[in-house]
């Protein structure tokens, strides 16, 4: 590829426009991680959020307060794999944006509450329920990011409840 088409990708990645040359993106751009090291970052953080998750759901037959910990611990460390490629800040902004407002703040609430049931009030079908809400409110997140995603999962919903 060309390295002008290169650099469109990470600037639409990153979210910057390639043509703001103002001193904060300057000082911006001097301050953040290179791009092999902010791919680096969020492919090692992406495994270590999985095998955490994974590991979870291993350990969801041995102990349940283990598995409510690893789980929410596994999707803190993928959601927050994102932040290497965009940054924390556009990461947040993402997050609470309108078309993501209500799945954010169910996945964080769920998530919170996960590790209450677990560890606090010791409520093992409490904790596997908030971790099966939050399951579902992290994938409705995440099909916010690709074009049409909801709009094809309502429609396969509401085909198969007709």
């Amino acid at each position: 590829m060309a390295p002008a088409t290169i650099q469109k990708i990470r600037d639409s990645i990153t979210g910057r426009d390639s043509k703001d040359d103002s001193l904060i993106t300057e000082i911006s751009d001097a301050t953040t991680l290179s791009w092999s090291t902010r791919i680096k970052g969020f492919i090692i953080c992406f495994i270590v959020g999985v095998s955490f998750s994974f590991l979870g759901m291993i350990l969801l037959w041995r102990d349940v307060k283990l598995f409510a910990v690893f789980y929410s611990l596994g999707n803190i460390t993928a959601l927050a794999s994102t932040c290497f490629l965009m940054g924390p800040m556009k990461q947040l902004r993402n997050m609470f944006k309108e078309k993501r407002l209500i799945a954010t703040i169910v996945m964080l609430t769920c998530l919170v509450l996960t590790l209450c049931a677990a560890l606090w009030w010791k409520n093992k079908g409490l904790a596997l329920v908030f971790c099966i809400l939050q399951y579902l409110a992290m994938t409705w997140y995440c099909l916010s990011y690709i074009p049409f995603a909801r709009d094809a999962v309502k429609k396969c919903v509401t085909s198969c409840m007709a």
